[in-house]
């Protein structure tokens, strides 16, 4: 099986985020690609050759989506994902209440649109994984191999 994790990270804590959902899948025999997200095309995203795509992206000011994952996001619903399992991830501050982690809800959106199918519900980590978010994004990683095993 085979996963592309994407994330975008300004101060490391994605790319954290990123590592513990690899290291889980990982230990369930899934081969992960790790990438910036920044670098990825999401029209060129094969669903034969990839099962689980996984984007991790974060929140920043009042609600916005990360610079870095802006191309993907717009170009998203182009893409036709049919037969792949996919996972929203990210970071976000408490400190801006309605607005925490909204990116992770605007991404699911837009995977909603191109014949994927959600493995896991969305997860929202504060600022950097803490050992609770450790274990619900391990919990997501399991879940998304579960999904797809599924198919």
């Amino acid at each position: 099986m085979q996963a592309r994790i994407l994330y975008a990270t300004l101060t490391g804590n994605n790319e954290d985020v990123a590592d513990i959902i690899i290291d889980e899948l990982n230990n369930a025999g899934v081969e992960t690609t790790k990438e910036e997200i920044m670098n990825v095309d999401a029209l060129e995203i094969n669903p034969v050759e990839t099962d689980i795509v996984v984007a991790v992206v974060y929140t920043f000011d009042k609600g916005s989506l990360a610079d870095e994952a802006l191309d993907f996001y717009e170009d998203l619903p182009q893409a036709d994902l049919q037969g792949m399992i996919y996972g929203v991830a990210g970071s976000g501050d408490t400190f801006y209440g309605k607005d925490y982690a909204v990116a992770v809800d605007a991404m699911e959106k837009q995977f909603e649109l191109t014949g994927a199918k959600h493995g896991a519900t969305g997860v929202k980590v504060n600022l950097s994984p803490d050992d609770e978010a450790e274990a619900e994004l391990r919990k997501f990683a399991k879940d998304l191999v579960d999904a797809a095993n599924a198919r």
